[in-house]
């Protein structure tokens, strides 16, 4: 068991009201809020050791670098990589984003197709939609089932009727950012192999490895994408995994400064990985920050906060299942999170009167118009859980959402 009052003490933004209310803060699956040892950390280089990295002999540029290189060791570690194979990005749509163009482009051609699922998140749809507009390859959907679970059955709209001889990139979300489904992906991708060994196999992992044990060495898949301001550390910091031998078939992303070995008037040779890909000036702060973070989960434990979670989520669906009015989406057995829509009112509308009471969710599509389409729902209401929260907050939105009955005479 967490000690849920202890840990809210490392949160100063848990200090300030909103709406005249304490701030409960369901909206973890947008982004986390930061502990003071992340903000200090930050803080602290901006005011010590400030400077570019990798352009300098003096003391300041050495100490700079050495910090934004442990920081991507520390990446590595948590995750079961090497060094080399982790690069740094803004986040993880720039992650899918750098994979879909410097892979994308180099190996797509006409006819071949690239699989993802009706579950993701537009920054693993639209990226694939743009290559393969470029490379006329086919982009293909795998379909859900009935509680919103990937189809990975042979009937059309299941994984093992979409897998053929064209098949080239499989990417899917590890989590879903609105059904909370978690998808087998160490099993999805082994299946995959088993098929083609050659098909790429990518997950994004945005909503999982903030959230439960990943260990690249066990999921079978060729790349992992993840953001750091999901897992308390900065906004602007992004990762991108990928297999030694398969980065080093990659043409950089984005060219300039620090990416390459030397220049000459009619080409360039680039500097081996991880630093081709990571063009120009870092985000070094943002980088020693996500360090900070990582190491104030492993504090915690990444297990023990799964185990947080899943006893959060499983109140929280028995309470809304209280609520007749409340359509929860997706399967019981899920992650952290939980779309419903409210019969009659709007998503915004309920945010709103939940904001008015000092309750941050998340109101919209979230970034999954595919799967709100697939839904037949226009918007979903979410909450989504971390560390900081407790059976009190969800009995607070409980409360809330007993007002929007009363505000919208339903």
């Amino acid at each position: 068991m967490l000690d849920v009052q202890k840990l809210r003490q490392d949160f100063p933004i848990f200090q300030r009201t909103m709406n005249g209310k304490p701030l409960v803060y369901l909206d973890s699956g947008a982004t986390t809020q930061k502990p003071q040892q992340v903000i200090t950390a930050v803080s602290n280089y901006y005011q010590q050791h400030n400077a570019n990295v990798n352009r300098g002999v003096y003391e300041l540029a050495e100490e700079s670098t050495q910090m934004y290189e442990a920081a991507r060791q520390a990446v590595a570690q948590f995750i079961g990589a090497k060094a080399t194979e982790i690069i740094f990005t803004r986040n993880t749509t720039e992650s899918l984003n750098l994979l879909a163009y410097a892979w994308g482009l180099a190996h797509l051609k006409t006819g071949d197709e690239i699989i993802v699922s009706l579950m993701e998140h537009h920054s693993n749809i639209v990226p694939w939609q743009i290559i393969a507009a470029q490379t006329r390859a086919k982009l293909l959907f795998v379909g859900l089932t009935e509680d919103g679970e990937l189809n990975l059955g042979p009937k059309p709209g299941g994984l093992n009727h979409l897998l053929s001889k064209k098949t080239k990139i499989v990417s899917l979300t590890h989590i879903s950012n609105v059904l909370g489904t978690i998808n087998p992906l160490a099993q999805i991708f082994k299946k995959v192999k088993r098929f083609n060994p050659n098909i790429i196999c990518i997950a994004d992992g945005a909503q999982s490895v903030p959230h439960m044990p990943v260990n690249v060495a066990s999921l079978h898949a060729d790349f992992l994408a993840f953001s750091g301001h999901k897992i308390c550390g900065p906004m602007g910091i992004g990762v991108l995994w990928g297999k030694e031998e398969l980065l080093e078939t990659m043409p950089p992303f984005l060219g300039g400064g620090d990416m390459i070995k030397a220049v000459y008037l009619d080409k360039a040779e680039y500097k081996d990985l991880p630093h081709k890909f990571e063009a120009g000036t870092p985000n070094v702060a943002g980088a020693v920050g996500l360090k900070t973070a990582l190491e104030y989960i492993q504090t915690i434990g990444i297990e023990a906060i799964a185990s947080h979670e899943q006893e959060l989520v499983n109140y929280a669906l028995a309470q809304l299942k209280k609520v007749t009015e409340a359509i929860v989406y997706g399967p019981d057995n899920r992650s952290g999170l939980i779309a419903f829509s409210y019969k009659g009112v709007h998503a915004h509308d309920v945010g709103q009167v939940l904001a008015n009471d000092g309750i941050a969710v998340r109101s919209g599509q979230h970034c999954t118009m595919p799967l709100h389409e697939h839904l037949s729902c226009l918007a979903t209401t979410r909450l989504s859980l971390y560390i900081y929260n407790s059976k009190n907050d969800i009995d607070q939105l409980m409360t809330s959402l007993e007002k929007v009955k009363k505000v919208f005479s339903i």
